[in-house]
């Protein structure tokens, strides 16, 4: 008892006393856009005219905000954004570890397949915190993805739900079966996927600058508008997610959620997550500077105007606080840059040389995985299984590291005892490594690729590096408690959580990576 007094004593100490003079909000509503750069906001702002442009508008607009760790993909960064912790922290480093089941949870609801749950996520979330302080609050995280929609409540077994074969639909971790809502609105929702259903732009083309003619997109298909859903109708519920539909789709079903489910009508408030991942899909796969991307974030912006008039009917919006970012941003393709002046852009794909080294140990350890995976830069060994059969591991790093600095996409390859010599002030790529690795991971090299270098082979766009393009992004928050404006100081994703959190009138229940963000604060 003693030791969790001191705890909260020293959370409340970090944090700050958490007690607004305002009346508490009664519904927070955090959106996490996949893949949505900070740049897109400023790039195509004078058409932005619904929901990005009210946000921008009304809200506290940071842009300088960095998801401020390397692999920077969906899971880590989805992990961060309501728990005010970054990888290192969370657990969560990589897509592949992110949500996948353990066995335990079984499978999903109405489409089968294997199940997802929170398993490996460490620690609490915002949602924990409002818990503690009000059992009776409640809260839905949807999207598209299932690590979208797990993540941002860590592992509260709320309402959680997302697209999977034509439908939305949970894992066993939350529930036994669908409710009749959602089984309702999977239903209705059958013209969203309509097999033929046609993406034009929303706009004349002269008010796109882009040129609809770049051959690297898309693998080289249907890389020119228009783009149709396949003819097929199970083909055209698979297609979805990469059309701006799927973003209306996953709007529509919070917005029938916060209604079926009375969010935002107690006397506390409630949460609504919503995870949008039609821009990831369409990033992948025709890039940030494609014709396809601006045509996205404009449907993006008229279906959050929607979403935003359709809450005011239905709640007092003054007692609502909104707040957006994303999990990640994304590289340009290479062979853009090859004609926007750097000849020297470049893919590199290092799975030959891992290969190659995986058959060296097994020459000296005996047949194992003992690399565990190489992802964007990670490399992730079995150090205690090798040095228990006499490999000298420092050696064989060392060895490994020689080898890829020869890659001339290389810019560093660094050690932990690099990092930790590092200045993280000022060395964004070190404190960016260090922010992602948890101590227990066996994490032996972090290798930071050239400016506009991509891991890959071509064929879509990608993500994952500690660049600023991967992690810079938008982050907004908007409501009751906030100061309007634009704010260029760097602040990094992990300081949301923090800030709801003191504008909630909750305690944070472990230290956290981020901090509250007091200058957008009214005073």
């Amino acid at each position: 008892m003693i030791r969790e007094l001191l705890s909260l004593i020293a959370a409340v100490a970090v944090h700050g006393p958490a007690a607004p003079q305002r009346p508490i909000p009664q519904l927070v509503i955090h959106i996490t856009v996949d893949q949505f750069r900070a740049d897109y906001l400023e790039r195509w702002r004078s058409q932005l005219t619904g929901g990005l442009a009210r946000l921008l508008r009304t809200g506290a607009v940071f842009t300088d905000a960095y998801q401020d760790h390397a692999m920077s993909e969906t899971a880590p960064g989805h992990a961060t954004v309501l728990s005010g912790r970054n990888p290192h922290s969370t657990g969560i480093v990589h897509n592949d570890q992110g949500v996948r089941d353990n066995n335990e949870t079984g499978e999903l609801l109405d489409v089968g397949g294997p199940g997802a749950s929170p398993w490996r996520f460490r620690g609490t979330e915002l949602f924990d915190w409002m818990q503690a302080r009000w059992p009776e609050a409640r809260a839905l995280s949807v999207s598209r993805k299932d690590r979208g929609a797990i993540l941002p409540l860590g592992h509260a077994r709320q309402q959680v739900y997302w697209y999977q074969s034509g439908r939305f639909t949970t894992s066993r971790y939350y529930a036994d079966s669908l409710p009749a809502w959602v089984r309702a609105f999977n239903a209705s929702a059958v013209g969203a996927r309509a097999p033929g259903r046609r993406w034009n732009l929303l706009l004349d083309p002269s008010s796109y600058a882009e040129p609809d003619s770049m051959d690297f997109e898309n693998h080289g298909r249907d890389f020119v508008f228009p783009h149709d859903l396949p003819a097929d109708s199970t083909a055209a519920a698979t297609a979805l997610p990469g059309t701006p539909w799927m973003d209306s789709l996953t709007l529509a079903l919070a917005l029938d959620g916060l209604q079926q489910l009375g969010l935002g009508t107690g006397d506390h408030p409630d949460l609504l997550a919503i995870s949008l991942s039609a821009t990831d899909y369409i990033g992948h796969a025709f890039g940030p500077d494609s014709r396809e991307m601006h045509d996205q974030v404009l449907r993006l912006d008229r279906a959050l105007g929607v979403f935003l008039d359709s809450l005011a009917r239905l709640r007092d919006t003054g007692r609502i606080i909104i707040s957006l970012t994303a999990d990640h941003g994304v590289t340009s393709f290479p062979e853009w840059w090859n004609r926007h002046g750097d000849p020297h852009a470049q893919w590199i794909n290092l799975q030959g040389l891992v290969r190659a080294d995986s058959g060296k140990l097994a020459a000296l350890a005996g047949p194992y995985r003992w690399i565990r995976y190489f992802d964007s830069g990670l490399l992730v060994m079995d150090r205690a299984g090798l040095l228990a059969h006499g490999v000298n591991v420092d050696s064989v790093v060392g060895a490994i590291a020689a080898e890829v600095l020869t890659y001339p996409q290389v810019l560093r390859v660094d050690t932990r005892q690099s990092l930790a010599g590092r200045d993280t002030a000022t060395d964004r790529f070190a404190r960016r490594w260090l922010n992602l690795a948890p101590p227990d991971l066996d994490a032996e090299l972090f290798v930071t690729l050239k400016p506009h270098m991509a891991w890959g082979s071509g064929g879509e766009a990608e993500h994952g590096q500690p660049s600023d393009d991967d992690t810079h992004v938008a982050l907004i928050i908007a409501g009751p408690g906030i100061r309007p404006g634009r704010y260029p100081e760097r602040v990094q994703v992990a300081d949301l959580a923090p800030t709801l959190a003191q504008l909630l009138g909750v305690t944070p229940l472990e230290r956290l990576d981020g901090r509250v963000l007091r200058e957008a604060l009214e005073r």
